[in-house]
Protein backbone atom coordinates (compact mmCIF):
# COMPACT_ATOMS: atom_id res chain seq x y z
CA UNK A 1 0.00 0.00 0.00
CA UNK A 2 1.72 3.52 -1.48
CA UNK A 3 0.31 6.51 -0.14
CA UNK A 4 1.37 9.80 -1.63
CA UNK A 5 1.63 13.33 -0.25
CA UNK A 6 -1.43 15.35 -1.73
CA UNK A 7 -0.48 18.57 -3.32
CA UNK A 8 -2.38 20.31 -0.36
CA UNK A 9 -0.26 18.44 2.50
CA UNK A 10 2.91 19.55 0.52
CA UNK A 11 2.09 23.39 -0.16
CA UNK A 12 1.49 23.19 3.71
CA UNK A 13 4.91 21.44 4.66
CA UNK A 14 6.36 23.97 2.36
CA UNK A 15 4.85 26.80 3.88
CA UNK A 16 5.91 25.39 7.10
CA UNK A 17 8.94 24.96 6.31
CA UNK A 18 9.25 28.74 4.75
CA UNK A 19 7.87 30.42 7.72
CA UNK A 20 10.06 27.96 10.69
CA UNK A 21 13.31 29.49 8.83
CA UNK A 22 12.29 32.50 8.73
CA UNK A 23 11.30 33.00 12.40
CA UNK A 24 14.90 31.13 13.18
CA UNK A 25 16.94 33.65 11.51
CA UNK A 26 14.87 36.47 11.65
CA UNK A 27 17.15 37.42 14.42
CA UNK A 28 20.26 37.33 12.68
CA UNK A 29 19.19 39.04 9.95
CA UNK A 30 18.02 41.81 12.81
CA UNK A 31 21.64 41.69 14.01
CA UNK A 32 23.36 41.84 10.46
CA UNK A 33 21.42 45.01 9.61
CA UNK A 34 21.80 47.02 12.99
CA UNK A 35 25.96 46.35 12.68
CA UNK A 36 26.22 47.33 8.86
CA UNK A 37 23.56 50.84 9.70
CA UNK A 38 26.27 51.23 13.02
CA UNK A 39 29.47 50.75 10.67
CA UNK A 40 27.98 52.77 7.83
CA UNK A 41 26.87 55.66 10.41
CA UNK A 42 30.93 55.16 11.81
CA UNK A 43 32.41 55.66 8.89
CA UNK A 44 30.09 58.37 7.53
CA UNK A 45 31.40 60.51 11.03
CA UNK A 46 34.74 59.96 9.79
CA UNK A 47 34.52 61.19 6.72
CA UNK A 48 32.64 64.15 7.59
CA UNK A 49 35.51 65.13 10.53
CA UNK A 50 38.15 64.44 7.57
CA UNK A 51 36.36 66.61 5.25
CA UNK A 52 36.15 69.02 8.04
CA UNK A 53 39.87 68.49 8.93
CA UNK A 54 40.74 68.76 5.46
CA UNK A 55 39.20 72.08 4.61
CA UNK A 56 40.71 74.15 7.62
Amino acid sequence: MRRRLTFPQILLGTLLGVVGGVYIYKPIFEQHHWQQNKSSEKLQVAQEKEEKDSGV
